[in-house]
Parts: structure tokens; sequence; C-alpha cells
């Protein structure tokens, strides 16, 4: 297998230790393989703030050059900077784009997202286990007669314009927010956006760096929490925003330094959008459920549950021209954003409902957390991952079934979703109930018994 060959080759990017899995070397061979596979002429690059990102950019739009593609690079970039320029300079001729990030991933790894025209995502099934078989095979084509152009292009207008045109800037209220970039990319933006808003920032980690001094950002870890909720607590913030390196995904705390779990950001933004665009289709993933489907249904809109992951959600919301998409893990996908995911718009979005409704955030979620109590994602490493979901199936045969991803089983007061990890030999849990926390937690511990 694939695999085997090159581990750093994943089901929907590219992502290993450096140097042993992925080094320049691989990354120039990587440029060739992607530009032979899709036919490319013109390619948008950027990286994170990793301190091998650099090397590995360069060699891949060394490679990407030498196959004849023009090559656009923007730097030092987060993820979806490459997603937008990918769709809205199609026009312009880009057929591609690639950022050069490992996201939340430990230090020594980095890794490759990767984009085809009006920002398509490329997956394993689709793309990246045939450029792994021409790297392996030693199959790639010749270089092209003529190498590619290396333009910079490190200009953020259109990329501010764009999330600006999700707001009404002149009816935002001066609210204090606590920005922590956990010195990645976000912080840029956040420099950038700074100008246009009427918002007084509290900017905790805020300046791009590679060696990671306070840790590698990925707020979805409790222990990653803490200094948001001082910061928010310390300055009588209305509210606190972290991101993960590549700032692909956002995270929110209330006026109280509490975290939110993204579950409840979902159906809040697909409220917000329902207002927007009336009557939409909403896009959200399967491990939890209940509020956003009365959330959505209450506000006119459709709710269609799809498969986790964003190469599938992005699929889907193309399929269905929905509005946007929600993930509990804090990935968030709009239409207008080229059905891609964004960390900025969310925030932006949520800042905007605040000043409209004169209302604090904890107002907002505090009563959707109390109607939907979860227990939050637990993963376990398991040995037989299928044989622990048939003994859970077989327990709970009398539920309803559900098997969009992994197996949902609902009764009438509770219900959960467990799944295997797509890379790893583990189990993911996911529990709720209707307004009984201590049912809820009676199920987990149920659930945990039987999978530990």
């Amino acid at each position: 297998m694939v695999a085997t060959i090159l581990p750093a080759f994943k089901a929907y990017d590219i992502r290993g230790k450096v140097p042993d899995e992925l080094n320049p070397e691989l990354a120039a061979n990587i440029g060739r393989a992607f530009a032979s596979v899709y036919s490319l002429k013109k390619v948008v690059v950027g990286r994170d703030i990793r301190l091998s990102s650099l090397a590995l950019v360069q060699a891949l739009t060394s490679g990407l050059m030498e196959m004849g593609v023009d090559v656009l690079d923007l730097g030092l970039c987060g993820t979806e900077e490459i997603y937008h320029a990918a769709f809205s300079m199609e026009s312009a001729g880009v057929d591609g784009g690639v950022v050069v990030t490992a996201s939340h991933n430990p230090a020594d790894y980095n890794g490759m997202k990767f984009v085809v025209k009006g920002a398509r995502p490329v997956t394993g099934e689709y793309g990246l286990q045939e450029m792994a078989r021409l790297i392996t095979g030693d199959r790639l084509q010749a270089p092209a007669a003529i190498s590619g152009n290396l333009s910079v292009l490190h200009n953020k207008e259109e990329y501010i314009r764009h999330l600006l045109g999700y707001i009404q800037v002149g009816k935002l209220q001066p609210l204090k927010i606590v920005v922590n970039s956990g010195n990645g990319c976000a912080g840029t933006i956040i420099d950038l956006l700074e100008g246009h808003l009427p918002f007084q920032f509290v900017k905790v980690h805020h300046l791009p760096d590679g060696s990671f001094p306070h840790g590698v950002p990925n707020p979805l870890l409790p222990e990653k929490r803490a200094e948001t909720t001082r910061a928010v607590l310390d300055t009588g913030a209305d509210m606190g925003v972290a991101w993960d390196g590549d700032f692909d995904r956002c995270f929110f705390w209330d006026e109280k330094g509490n975290f939110i779990e993204g579950y409840y950001i979902v159906g809040l933004l697909a409220r917000e959008m329902l207002k927007k665009t009336p009557g939409a289709k909403i896009l959200f993933d399967p491990r939890l459920t209940w509020n956003t489907l009365e959330q959505v249904r209450e506000a006119g809109g459709v709710p269609i549950m799809t498969r986790t992951g964003h190469a599938f959600i992005k699929e889907r919301m193309r399929l269905e021209d929905a509005a946007y998409g929600g993930e509990m893990s804090a990935h968030h996908y709009f239409r207008d954003f080229g059905y891609c995911d964004s960390g900025m718009i969310p925030w932006l979005l949520v800042a905007a409902l605040l000043s409209r409704e004169g209302m604090k955030l904890s107002d907002l979620v505090t009563d959707r957390m109390a109607a939907f109590p979860v227990s939050g994602e637990i993963n376990s490493r398991v040995a037989d991952p299928d044989a622990i979901i048939a003994r859970i199936e077989e327990k709970y045969r009398d539920g309803q079934k559900d098997y969009t991803d992994g197996l949902s089983v609902a009764y009438d007061q509770y219900r959960f979703n467990i799944r295997k990890s797509n890379t790893e030999r583990l189990l993911r849990l996911n529990v709720e109930s209707r307004g009984d926390a201590p049912l809820m937690m009676e199920k987990t511990e149920e659930l945990l018994a039987l999978i530990r």
C-alpha cells in the first residue's frame, strides 16, 4: 500500500514528521506530481509559521515550476487565504492551491493541504493516492520545456475586503475582544482587520513564532484554554476567541471566561446565516445533532446531516448549495467562501450578533447548553474498534440507528455517536441528552465501560 511507503499521505492531506516523513526532496516531487495529476497551469502557495515550512514551500514551488506551472506565493498565511485565492482568482487562471501547514500537530510535524480549481479539495481518493503512486513508482513526468514563473503576492486587501462583507461595519458596537493567536498566523489578519472595526482587541500570544514558545496552538484541548479564560476575566472582555496555527478553526469564550463547545456555535451561526438567506439548507455532522436540528428548523432552514470531514462536507455543500455547514470540531463552512471553512468569518458574525442584539454571549448559549447538555468528544485508544462498535450496536439494538458516520443511536431522552478515527486506532464518543445532564453523564460512563 502507498501509505506504508509514503506515510505522510493521509485521507485528506499530507502530514508527517520532518524530515523522516516529509522533507524538501519529497516536497519537490509532490509539486511535480500535483502538477501532473491535475494538468495545472497556475497555482497559489503559502505556508504557516513552522520553522520547516519555508524550506518545504520553496521545494514545492521548485517542483511545480519545473513542470511549467506559474506559482503565486502568498508567503506566511492561513489555510483559508489559499482557499480564498483559489476561488477568487479562478478567472485569472488560478487552477490550484497548496498551503504548507501541520495546523495543530506537534512542532516536529509539517504537512500540506491541496485544492484545485474553485477551491475544491484534493483527497486521498481523488488525487493524493495517484500523486503518491507517481512518486513511489518513479513515474513522474519529464520537466516542461519552459519552466513556470514565480510571483510574490503578499497583498491581503481582497481577502480582508471579503471578510468584512459578512458584516455591517457601521452597526457594530465597541466590544472588547480577547484574541489568542497562539503564536500562529491569525494575529496578522487581526491587525489588518483592526483598522476597519470599532473593537478593542486584547492580544494574547499575538506574534507569529514557529518555535511555539507557549506550545502548539490547539484550543480543542482543555489544557490549552486557561490563558484565554484568564485574559477574558482579567480584562472584562465581551468574549474571547482563539485559533489553531493555520486558523481554519476558531474557538469561543463567553464574557464569564467559559469555553463554549463548538456544537453550540454551529446552532448560533446557522441562525445568523438563515437571517441572511431565509429558507437555506444548513449542513451539520452526526456527532451531536439535536440542538442544531431545533435551531435550524425554528429559524426556517432545511437541516441536512452529512458525514464528518471537510472533503465530505464541501462536496455535499456544493451538491445542496447549502449556505452554511458546521462541525462541532470548530470548522465552519460558508457558501460565499467557496464552500470552504474559515476561522475568521465565524467570530465576525458572532461579534456582529452581539452588537445587534445588545446581549452577552452567555445569554445566547446558556439556555442551549442546558437544553442539550453534551459529554464533549471523548477519545479512547482500543485494539479492535470494529468489535467494540459491534458490541455497542448489539447492546443498544432497540434504539433508532443511523450510519451516516460511524454509529449513531437515539432514544427519546438521549443519543450518542461513536466513530473510528480516520488516522489512528481511536474511537470517538459523543453523548447528548434532552435537558438531563445526569442522564447524559450516566450514559457516557455506561458507554465508556463498554469501550474500555
